[in-house]
């Protein structure tokens, strides 16, 4: 996604990957102002609400300036990077600058037309598929009088006035301008701002923007409130019973030295709006069952001899990942999701397997795409290359859309089970608790034996408790019984 501006300096701008995210993080810089790229050259990594993404630079010039340092979270469609192409890569910034400045002393001079921006026609491709529409970015309308536009001098021609302050304007309602329009008289900023702002008494009217595109930002707000509250108010002498002051709102202090703040931003941010939708949305029933699998751990490490899985990863997840798909095939209407728009329950034909993967950049939920037509080897591999991607962090955002139902194996940590939450958009997950060896009765007399709980979540409004009790019973009865494998598959 870029942008033709003056001298052929082409403006680069935060990409839409596909899959409706709205804004993402630049991780890291790999090049700096003055350095030479090629077309398809990657100039920074950034991380998106699930991902992290290495960015390439589609066209060959000469940096000129990076709009954000590393840290910054940018929205989709925000110039992030400007290179400079063909005669203007070969100027130097400082000629190129004072080139510029008579142009920007002579009043009323009409634009040249190859400064103009070039209006691109329908979608544009951008990182992954084609991004939105142009007027998907479009602002809604202020409301309220217009400020009346300074008068032109005389001498100046009305057509190009007209067309110009036109193109300002649509250019700014389309979230594209590059400063004030004469039209605007409310404050941008965002609903969390107005908020803030309007908690401590501030008027954003009086607030000098320092965000981009004139955005009020947080701190504008906090740093507005310092000096109002600097000088204390006297108390007016005739007054009968002066009022205690009520005390204005502030941050509250902590002590640097014994707390980390840490702010909430990409997969954290993410993984919050997920799970308090999740719990808030879909009535969740946590049902649970301990159960045998010392025979399943026999057949673990049988399959390790097993020249089929040579170079496989083999452990008990893969076992319980199959014994899941077999109780989902055997009670089919668990595979489904709520439809709130349309009321509807859609059941769905295909197995999309999401394993819960804790990563240093926090929980992700990858899937396996149509895993209920692999092969076990093939599930083996799928498992294999899920989990090394996610720790490597190059989990992709299309590896993390259109799971059906999820696994996530607390045992790892020593943990008995837990009541998981929903991955939105899915009627189940299965939660597997640690394998220990626990005593048990086998065939009439107490033995040790290995034992672990599951503990089955689902959406009560469209899994009754009796279509949920039937999959964790067979999930169950498959880990005690790994010969059903064969004869319910």
């Amino acid at each position: 996604m870029t942008t033709m501006t003056e001298g052929s300096v082409r403006e680069f701008k935060m990409p839409d990957v596909g899959e409706g995210l709205t804004e993402a993080e630049i991780l890291k810089w790999y090049v700096q102002p003055g350095d030479t790229v090629t077309d398809g050259q990657v100039v920074c990594e950034v991380e998106t609400a699930k991902a992290a993404v290495e960015l390439p630079i589609p066209y060959d010039g000469v940096v000129r300036e990076l709009h954000f340092p590393e840290g910054a979270t940018v929205d989709v469609g925000t110039s992030i990077i400007a290179v400079a192409v063909g005669d203007a890569a070969a100027a130097p910034a400082p000629a190129r600058e004072a080139a510029q400045a008579p142009a920007e002393d002579t009043a009323g001079a009409p634009a040249p037309a190859e400064a103009e921006e070039p209006k691109p026609e329908g979608r544009q491709p951008v990182l992954v598929g084609y991004g939105v529409a142009t007027s998907s970015t479009r602002r809604r309308p202020r409301k309220g009088p217009p400020t009346p536009a300074p008068q032109a001098p005389a001498a100046q021609a009305p057509a190009p006035e007209v067309s110009a302050a036109s193109a300002a304007i649509q250019a700014e309602m389309n979230g594209h301008g590059t400063g004030p329009v004469a039209l605007r008289d409310r404050p941008l900023a965002k609903p969390p701002v107005r908020k803030l702002a309007k908690d401590l008494g501030v008027d954003l009217a009086t607030i000098t923007p320092t965000g981009p595109d004139g955005v009020i930002t947080r701190e504008d707000v906090h740093a507005a409130v310092a000096p109002a509250r600097a000088p204390e108010p006297e108390a007016a002498p005739t007054a009968p019973a002066p009022v205690a002051p009520v005390p204005a709102p502030a941050s509250v202090p902590y002590d640097t030295a014994r707390e980390t703040r840490i702010p909430v931003k990409g997969v954290r941010k993410a993984t919050a709006a997920a799970m308090v939708g999740s719990a808030f949305t879909a009535p969740h029933v946590t049902e649970f069952v301990t159960v045998d699998v010392t025979r399943t751990m026999k057949l673990v490490e049988e399959l390790k001899q097993d020249k089929e899985f040579t170079g496989l990863r083999v452990n008990p997840l893969l076992l319980i990942a199959k014994a899941l798909l077999v109780a989902i095939k055997r009670n089919p209407d668990i595979n489904a999701s709520w439809d709130e728009a349309n009321q509807e329950i859609v059941v769905k034909h295909y197995v999309n397997l999401g394993i819960a993967a804790a990563t240093p950049r926090g929980l992700i939920v990858p899937n396996i795409k149509d895993a209920h037509a692999k092969t076990l080897p093939g599930l083996a591999e799928s498992l294999g290359e899920l989990v090394s991607t996610a720790r490597e962090g190059r989990t992709s955002p299309g590896a993390m859309q259109g799971g059906t139902v999820t696994i996530t194996n607390v045992g790892v940590f020593g943990v008995d089970t837990g009541t998981p939450i929903l991955n939105p958009g899915e009627s189940a997950i299965l939660a597997v608790g640690a394998i220990k060896l626990q005593p048990w009765v086998h065939k009439g007399k107490v033995k040790p034996r290995q034992v672990t709980t599951l503990a089955l979540s689902f959406d009560h409004r469209l899994v009754d408790g009796e279509l949920g009790s039937k999959v964790l019973a067979d999930v169950a009865a498959i880990l005690e019984q790994p010969k059903r494998l064969l004869t319910w598959a």
